[in-house]
């Protein structure tokens, strides 16, 4: 991390794959790899956490506050779903069980209470047995063992709910005593809120949706149930048409509903499961034609839902507690990266970018308003809808200096949105989520295409040459596709780029792109020359690049191509587990940050300036997608993750000249 050894800026140690466009000269020799460093005791401390146990192999646990053991269960199930409870339906801690576990009778003369219960919640903080409320159990890791012994827990307690969850799949039951003394168990869509009703189970107004706080959690339940329950649909890009398109019914719920209403996308008790999908495809219906707060521009006529009715009893009651458009994160980048994910990113290096290093580019960029902002390979929109946040984030700031009125400011946004951001993705489904998802939170919809970036503009859709200016942008910020198994063909394609020509030195050792024509090129190197002709003169670039591009001495020809054309302003070094949780399996490829700024007009290479630099150890997560936690003597968790520190740092100290 920058900082954490010796700086993050141009004196700072880098990689020396890194270290190599820093240089005056690219021609020049240099060390092809970094020596292997030896790691302290505190580094092979954090090296265990790296592979998603905490340095100790304890987690802290969210109710009391003490060291449990960080077995699957616990750190998959037990602590995410507590936390659940406790942030989204309001349960206070204090009638909150986990660790030292409450126990229930095996049997009636069971005076020990055997069965110990991972989760149990209270109507008081007394906590007494007869007080006990709802019960989670999550040992069992498959569906049919848990319920029976959920069943069995709730048999030989007072609880009247009762949930399995395993961290991938749940089941919701309700306990009814009936007057002849037997038990029966329903099924719920949801279960309640504190201090709601069971009756009111999916009665929710607008103004009382909340936002999530692990949105990841809820779309890995929704796809594992889907994915195991829907007959004929198995395929993740199937059931992430069908999900994306149920979301957007939620959202478009959200927007059209006023604050004292109830919501439309809901699923009530005991509400027969063919009444909830007629009042889902009719909000689906309606959001194709409305020309205000619809999309008719971006779903089509044949475009449909065709979940079973249970199946989306299912999806509805996981959502319907919800506002997704309050959430903190991405939510249909989180659903995309959820469903799809496994299935399509890396067959066409489709790596989806974490948001720390999405934010890194944006902030580090820094767009404002009036400028030109392009993703030409914008995928879901990751990129685009964080730097529509940011740029907005200084209209709010414009409009308290200023004082403008609501309305003002709400419509300056509306139009930054519409004529200002522009995304080209050629997936045609990737682009409609963008645009779909554009269009929800400021309408830009507008400015994304589905067209092929690397394309000659002439061959462009008219809509493509209409929205993107060669040599207009002001900002591109991306990560375009990449990956050695990619190749990219076709003469008339690949004339276009100098990086499609081969290049040889010169008498002076000099570099010199030739004639000769490559008949394939890889797409990260087009996206390199094809990114510099977007922006206009002084326009700025951050690009997500495999580091080998910065090291390898066969690339040195693309190193000298870019100081040729433009000011190189910092590079950030990535881990290699960054996108090893993308794609299907992931890449172990190493990347890095570039930040450039094109030459403005008259201005000529050379001359001296700083290169902010800096080596990410940590970002956040380890090779399988687990976060790296350091837990420290008196419990306290610290997640690793250099790069929003590494993001302020470049902030302050970038060169831009």
């Amino acid at each position: 991390m920058a900082g954490r050894r010796s700086g993050a800026v141009a004196k700072a140690q880098l990689s020396a794959r890194a270290r190599r466009l820093a240089k005056a000269n690219p021609d020049q020799p240099s060390q092809s790899e970094a020596e292997p460093e030896l790691e302290t005791a505190e580094e092979e401390d954090v090296a265990v956490a790296a592979e998603g146990i905490p340095t100790s192999g304890k987690v802290e646990d969210f109710i009391s506050g003490v060291l449990v053991t960080a077995s699957p269960e616990e750190v998959e199930a037990v602590q995410p779903f507590v936390r659940r409870l406790v942030q989204d339906y309001g349960y206070a801690k204090e009638r909150i069980r986990t660790h030292p576990q409450h126990r229930v009778r095996r049997r009636p003369s069971d005076e020990r209470k055997s069965y110990p219960v991972d989760i149990a919640v209270f109507t008081a903080e007394t906590k007494h047995e007869d007080e006990l409320f709802l019960l989670v159990e999550c040992k069992q890791k498959t569906k049919r063992k848990g319920e029976s012994q959920l069943r069995l827990y709730m048999d030989m307690s007072s609880a009247e709910f009762g949930v399995w969850y395993n961290g991938n799949e749940h089941v919701y039951l309700r306990k009814i005593h009936h007057p002849d003394g037997s038990r029966t168990y329903d099924q719920l869509p949801d279960i309640p809120r504190f201090g709601q009703r069971v009756e009111d189970i999916g009665r929710f107004r607008q103004r009382d949706l909340i936002p999530p706080t692990d949105l990841k959690s809820i779309f890995r339940d929704i796809r594992n149930h889907l994915a195991g329950h829907v007959t004929g649909i198995t395929r993740d890009e199937a059931l992430a048409q069908e999900i994306i398109n149920v979301l957007f019914c939620k959202i478009y719920d959200e927007v059209k509903s006023p604050p004292n209403s109830f919501v439309e996308f809901r699923a009530g008790l005991d509400e027969p499961a063919d009444e909830v999908r007629s009042r889902l495809l009719a909000i689906f219906e309606r959001m194709k034609t409305d020309e205000v707060d619809g999309f008719p521009d971006v779903f089509e006529e044949r475009d449909a839902v065709t979940l079973p009715a249970d199946a989306i009893v299912y999806v509805v009651g996981e959502l319907q507690n919800y506002a997704l458009l309050r959430s903190p994160r991405d939510a249909i980048g989180d659903a995309f990266e959820t469903f799809i994910g496994p299935a399509l990113r890396g067959q066409e290096g489709q790596f989806f970018t974490p948001r720390n290093v999405v934010r890194l580019v944006v902030e580090g960029l820094d767009p404002q308003p009036g400028q030109t902002i392009i993703d030409p390979a914008c995928g879901s929109g990751g990129f685009l809808i964080v730097a529509l946040e940011h740029v907005w984030r200084s209209l709010d700031h414009q409009a308290d200096a200023e004082a403008w009125r609501d309305n003002t400011l709400e419509r300056r946004k509306r139009l930054t949105a519409e004529r200002y951001f522009r995304g080209i993705e050629k997936d045609a489904f990737l682009a409609k989520v963008t645009k779909a998802y554009m269009a929800i939170i400021g309408d830009g919809r507008s400015g994304t295409v589905c067209d092929n970036s690397l394309e000659t503009p002439a061959e462009w859709a008219p809509a493509t040459r209409e929205a993107v200016p060669i040599g207009g942008i002001d900002a591109v910020i991306t990560n375009p596709p990449f990956g050695s198994k990619i190749r990219i063909t076709g003469a008339g394609l690949l004339a276009q780029y100098p990086l499609a020509h081969k290049w040889t030195k010169d008498a002076d050792g000099k570099w010199k792109q030739t004639d000769q024509l490559l008949e394939e090129q890889t797409p990260q190197l087009l996206f390199i020359d094809r990114c510099l002709q977007l922006l206009k003169p002084g326009g700025r670039m951050g690009i997500v690049l495999p580091e080998s591009i910065f090291g390898m001495p066969k690339y040195d020809y693309v190193v000298h191509h870019i100081r040729s054309l433009a000011r190189v302003v910092g590079i950030v070094s990535m881990p290699e587990a960054l996108f090893k949780t993308s794609g299907k399996g992931g890449t172990h490829t190493k990347t890095a940050v570039l930040f450039v700024r094109k030459f403005r007009e008259g201005e000529e290479a050379g001359g001296d300036h700083s290169i902010f630099m800096a080596d990410a150890k940590w970002c956040g997560h380890d090779s399988r997608g687990n976060p790296t936690v350091r837990v420290s003597p008196d419990g306290t968790q610290e997640l690793l993750d250099d790069i929003p520190t590494i993001a302020e740092r470049f902030v302050a100290m970038a060169d831009w000249g």
